[in-house]
């Protein structure tokens, strides 16, 4: 019964209930919205790729960071991706998936070496790197774009094939956070990742590998977008200098809207999924209800703002809490 119970008051469900409740109310407007050929599909389908950024971007700003370069980790990784297929032809198709996940790590490695061990702010380095990584995306692609027909067909598969009614780019993106949730919930290592974005200083006092650690998530998240990018060639087909710009800000926006304390040590990777689902279906949604394009980033606007003031009003009453108790020790 407690265990029920506190599931009830989980910011999660509440985000969940947000989610049904906006699906529910756009196909009672246009029952094709989830019930034509393609409607389930899509609602699933379109945000499971942003749901590996933000989950990526959940776990760094756990531990009181933010990486703003991965929509042009996503972009690099993507026309990589495509490169490789039509440079190196005789490759499989699971290896360039590989070599995808592997360099968005490595340029997250970059990320977190400069955060961890020059010590300078998160936002002030992803930032430069945003642009970075952005304008070497630009000058190697140019004017040229990858095609579906350069890409395998086995590979596009992935973006359009489903299993058992799910579409493959989902089931990859679920067995993704069932494996994030699960090492951030049970594993030391995940746990520490929450101390430390508690209290950096205490987590340092304790003995914790505060340097290892945070260079370890943005790794991680890196490593995601890469992901991420390798998903977005085979779900797109097309690719060019512009792809995953301003991805960035969509999955700070889900992370946060999904409970993730943009002050770090608290939140959940599943929040920051269940966000990813809801800014996209909102984004989806608005359109069909006959919501004009400047409403509907301002509702998204209100929504991250809306969650920033109630995380903020919740670890007031949280600290209120803890000093009356201390007092009536």
């Amino acid at each position: 019964m407690a265990r029920i119970t506190s599931l009830l008051k989980a910011r999660e469900t509440g985000i969940l209930l947000a989610l049904v409740l906006v699906v529910i109310v756009t196909t009672v407007r246009n029952p094709n919205f989830l019930f034509s050929p393609d409607g389930f599909r899509d609602l699933l389908l379109t945000p499971s790729i942003l749901m590996l950024v933000a989950v990526g971007q959940a776990i760094v700003i756990i531990t009181r960071n933010v990486d703003l370069s991965v929509g042009s980790v996503l972009g690099l990784s993507a026309y990589l991706t495509g490169r490789i297929f039509i440079d190196l032809p005789w490759l499989p198709w699971p290896t360039v998936f590989l070599i995808g996940i592997v360099f968005g790590g490595l340029l997250g490695l970059i990320n977190g070496a400069l955060v961890a061990f020059a010590k300078v702010p998160a936002l002030v380095i992803t930032l430069g790197t945003l642009y970075a990584y952005r304008g070497i995306n630009v000058l190697w692609t140019g004017s040229d774009r990858i095609n579906p027909s350069d890409m395998p067909k086995e590979f596009l598969a992935l973006g359009t094939s489903s299993l058992a009614g799910l579409p493959w780019l989902t089931v990859i993106a679920l067995v993704v956070l069932v494996v994030a949730g699960w090492f951030m919930r049970t594993q030391r290592a995940g746990r520490e990742l929450y101390a430390i974005g508690s209290d950096p200083a205490a987590a340092n006092l304790y003995g914790l590998k505060v340097t290892q650690r945070v260079l370890a998530a943005f790794v991680l998240c890196g490593a995601l977008a890469g992901l991420a990018g390798v998903l977005y060639a085979a779900r797109y087909g097309t690719v060019n200098s512009q792809a995953g710009s301003g991805w960035e800000l969509d999955a700070v926006g889900a992370a946060v809207i999904g409970g993730v304390a943009i002050f770090g040590g608290s939140g959940t990777v599943w929040g920051a999924a269940i966000g990813a689902y809801l800014l996209l279906t909102i984004n989806r949604a608005l359109p069909v209800l006959g919501v004009q394009d400047f409403w509907q980033r301002a509702v998204v606007g209100v929504l991250i703002l809306g969650a920033i003031v109630l995380d903020r009003v919740l670890a007031v009453r949280a600290s209120r809490r803890l000093a009356e108790a201390r007092d009536n020790d």
